[in-house]
């Protein structure tokens, strides 16, 4: 009987621990071959992982998105400078504020992006994210410039120039790709995913072909830093090509949904179509899918990335805890302590 009972208990703590969320694999990371890639506020957030982390991001590509600090913590900015561009961001000023920032230990020294990689994409037909807007994200970097000496070789590309509206434009064809509508994936006949991997990885040594690894959940309490709440859904996702899976060395990509487009609201249509996954296997880069969750208090009611100061005043610095998060959650994937 004493047998029966133990042989239950043990079965009953298998079953628990099978039910338990997934952490992320510990992978043979290359800290050289990390970068970030962001959508709308997506792409506003992953100009302030950069900024905030030079020494960890080397590389950020920003889809209809604006410069870094554009908001100032302020929400009538944001919706009105930082999206309509009236008036236009002024990128001399924010790269100045920037400069202050690094002086201060808010944000990382920018003398690291010396060597970092930026390709900014918007659409010509962007109705909600200006073209402005849009120019002003590759614009603050090439204001960095002036004011960094040691930036003068940091690699900036603009691409506004295409018919496309706010949207991530993909492979496929189809009559939406002059829409803004769900799940945000323009069937432009346009593979962003894949140019973006060429901008930030350099040219590929073969075509894409079907994605062939793992897409996986995870537990995206389990990197809470000091417990705060980031305002993240339970659950992320994570593709991990067949390379590295088999223990070779291997890069990471940050993939930043846009406001409106995380798991609740769209399922997977990001996570899965967007077209990351498959020029992933080609490069060796596993991709890592965060996902938002809406709140009303604070009031984020479309899932956004903060980008205007929901989640505290600090929100673009190395303070913010939506950013804490995203260095914590690569450190669970492989990456090294910062020093």
């Amino acid at each position: 009987m004493k047998r029966l009972l133990l042989l239950v208990a043990l079965g009953a703590g298998a079953a628990s621990a099978a039910d338990a969320p997934a952490r992320l694999p510990a992978l043979k990371l290359d800290p050289a071959r990390v970068t970030v890639a962001g959508l709308s506020s997506g792409a506003y957030m992953a100009t302030q992982a950069q900024v905030a982390y030079p020494e960890v991001f080397h590389g950020a590509a920003l889809i209809a998105g604006g410069p870094y600090g554009c908001a100032a913590g302020k929400l009538e900015t944001a919706l009105g400078s930082c999206m309509k561009g009236t008036p236009p961001p002024d990128v001399k000023a924010l790269a100045a504020a920037a400069k202050t920032k690094a002086a201060r230990g808010d944000i990382g020294p920018l003398a690291q992006l010396a060597g970092a990689k930026i390709y900014a994409l918007h659409g010509a037909q962007d109705a909600l994210v200006a073209p402005v807007v849009g120019d002003a994200s590759a614009g603050f970097y090439d204001a960095l410039k002036a004011v960094e000496p040691a930036l003068a070789g940091m690699r900036v590309v603009n691409d506004g120039k295409r018919a496309f509206a706010h949207n991530l434009p993909i492979a496929a064809s189809g009559d939406d790709c002059g829409k803004s509508v769900p799940p945000f994936l323009g069937h432009c006949g346009i593979d962003a995913a894949g140019e973006i991997f060429a901008q930030l990885y350099g040219k590929p040594a073969k075509v894409a072909g079907t994605a062939k690894g793992e897409l996986r959940e995870f537990d995206q309490d389990a990197y809470k830093a000091d417990g705060k709440d980031a305002f993240l859904g339970a659950k992320g996702f994570v593709y991990l090509p067949p390379d590295c899976l088999a223990g070779k060395p291997c890069g990471v990509m940050v993939a930043l949904h846009g406001c409106k487009q995380n798991v609740d609201l769209v399922g997977k249509a990001f996570v899965e179509d967007a077209g990351f996954n498959r020029w992933a296997d080609v490069y060796d880069v596993a991709v890592l899918y965060p996902q938002t969750r809406a709140v009303f208090a604070p009031l984020n009611p479309q899932a956004c990335w903060d980008w205007w100061g929901y989640s505290g005043e600090n929100y673009d610095t190395r303070a913010g805890v939506q950013l804490r998060w995203l260095v914590d959650a690569l450190h669970g994937l492989g990456l090294p302590p910062i020093r």
